[in-house]
């Protein structure tokens, strides 16, 4: 009864083991990570929070890895079964700890980018290829740990690149295409972009073939990144997002010109200094620009922060503008022309006597 008892225990006892490091794991998860995130609050280093963030759901598992080499060892295995389960756990516990590398690079390459202006920005494509060479680099030590030769390996890499390279070449134009778009700066998330032919919006993301184009209708546009690259774009984005809103009025030929200066740069001064979607500290400006057919052409400019935003100042400008005219007795001009018709006239021609000179 006592040696039934004994092994009993003996093949308790691991999995005992398992369970207990797995208990330790999910108490570390919710009370030591939650109180060292309400620390990490407390400094104000965004950084410690991003460390703990990528901890999340890996301090559980190394407990239970663990667990299961403090099991191993109570256990009578032959050197080979032993072995082969050691490197299963640190073959597990080396791509765990990818995995976190991975999320803490990923996770200060944002910060970074996100508190320095002149950083390059972070997209999805950025992030895959830093998680690609870090999990590639990951995976040659897990596969060096387990004495598997990685020569041969790179050998056949090397060669068969070559055959992927002609088989993915447009792949890889977009591909490379993204990478000049990202290092450039020339193209950013939150930028609003006009291509040549004609797609427009704001970029919400660069990926491996594509960048993401979102138009003030919220639909998506979805363009090559090599035809970014070859073609003509305009960026309202840079130098800076905030850009400058003109609208062209005509002004009837009997107005006061200087009223008229006067009351539109009134209106727009107004409008700069009260409306959320203007942007602040730029003083708006006006210009008269030529004499037309039927009406004085003029210009004003007002500044807005950003593309979007131009339109609705756009708009609000229109509208107040008018009702002040209206209360001025500004008159704005409309398009003036002499008909011509030629039936008309023939007939006018035909049904008109002639004027005798001689007496009556």
């Amino acid at each position: 009864m006592l040696t039934d008892a004994l092994r009993l225990a003996r093949l308790l006892w691991p999995l005992a083991l398992v369970l207990l490091s797995a208990i330790g794991g999910i108490i570390f998860e919710r009370r030591a990570i939650v109180y060292l995130r309400a620390i990490a609050m407390r400094t104000g280093w965004p950084g410690y929070s991003l460390v703990l963030s990528s901890l999340r759901g890996m301090t559980l598992l190394w407990f239970v890895l663990l667990g299961f080499f403090c099991a191993s060892l109570s256990l009578d295995l032959n050197s080979q079964l032993r072995s082969l389960f050691d490197k299963s756990l640190m073959a597990i516990a080396l791509i765990s700890a990818t995995i976190v590398i991975a999320r803490l690079a990923v996770g200060f390459i944002e910060l970074y980018s996100d508190k320095n202006d002149n950083a390059s920005p972070v997209t999805s494509l950025f992030e895959n290829l830093t998680k690609l060479a870090i999990f590639s680099i990951g995976i040659l030590i897990v596969i060096q740990s387990l004495g598997i030769s990685i020569s041969p390996l790179l050998t056949a890499l090397g060669v068969g690149g070559v055959s992927i390279g002609l088989a993915l070449q447009n792949t890889l134009a977009n591909l490379f295409s993204g990478l000049n778009i990202i290092m450039s700066k020339k193209v950013r998330p939150g930028d609003y972009v006009e291509l040549g032919s004609g797609e427009a919006g704001y970029v919400t993301d660069v990926e491996w073939r594509y960048t993401v184009i979102q138009d003030i209708f919220d639909n998506q546009v979805v363009i090559p990144n090599s035809r970014i690259v070859a073609s003509a774009f305009k960026n309202y984005g840079l130098p800076q997002r905030n850009l400058t809103v003109d609208l062209r009025l005509g002004i009837a030929y009997g107005c006061d010109l200087r009223q008229v200066e006067r009351v539109t740069l009134d209106v727009a001064r107004e409008l700069q200094n009260c409306c959320l979607h203007a942007f602040p500290g730029k003083a708006p400006f006006f210009l008269y620009e030529s004499f037309s057919y039927f009406s004085v052409d003029c210009r004003v400019f007002v500044h807005a922060k950003d593309y979007l935003a131009g339109l609705r100042l756009r708009n609000e400008l229109i509208k107040q503008l008018h009702e002040r005219y209206k209360l001025e007795g500004i008159e704005l001009a409309f398009p003036i022309a002499a008909a011509y018709l030629p039936d008309r006239d023939r007939a006018r021609k035909q049904t008109t006597p002639p004027i005798s000179d001689g007496p009556l």
